[in-house]
């Protein structure tokens, strides 16, 4: 009988903590931020980006998308980097996404200035995704043969 209560014991203490890291790992609950540090970066339109979306510098994932909160006509971006990556002032973040149905990334592109942005900085220069489904319906629209009118019985 007690080792049947120490297996559910055991059972209840493994359920919680892998209940507790998916939480914090895939939601938007932060319950660590030793390994990182925050910046921000506006963009005209942030499109499939949300907390977990990973960030990447020359293929390389090196941090996370925090928030993405409306701020004003912008979406602005909370992003957390690997403490040990530093981030010039004059680099570009980018949205993209891996391949043509791949998932979206923020793609940080350095610059060759020797100020590094600060915890806290704002990423001054941004590039927001690409409008695949306007685009493809621009084309579609071009496409289309003009419709003659019959003339009136």
């Amino acid at each position: 009988m007690q080792r049947i209560g120490l297996s559910v014991v055991g059972f209840l203490i493994l359920g919680t903590t892998s209940a507790f890291y998916l939480f914090s790992s895939l939601g938007e609950t932060v319950l660590y931020n030793a390994w990182g540090y925050t910046i921000y970066a506006n963009f005209e339109s942030a499109t499939g980006l949300g907390p977990g979306t990973p960030v990447e510098v020359a293929g390389v994932r090196v941090g996370r998308v925090d928030t993405v909160q409306l701020t004003g006509t912008r979406a602005r971006v909370r992003l957390t980097i690997d403490s040990d990556i530093e981030i010039q002032e004059d680099a570009i973040a980018s949205v993209h996404t891996k391949g043509l149905l791949g998932g979206p990334y923020v793609l940080i592109s350095l610059g060759g200035s020797d100020t590094i942005i600060p915890p806290g900085g704002v990423l001054r220069e941004t590039e927001s995704p690409i409008d695949l489904p306007g685009l493809m319906k621009a084309y579609v629209d071009s496409r289309k043969e003009p419709v003659e009118e019959l003339p009136a019985p």
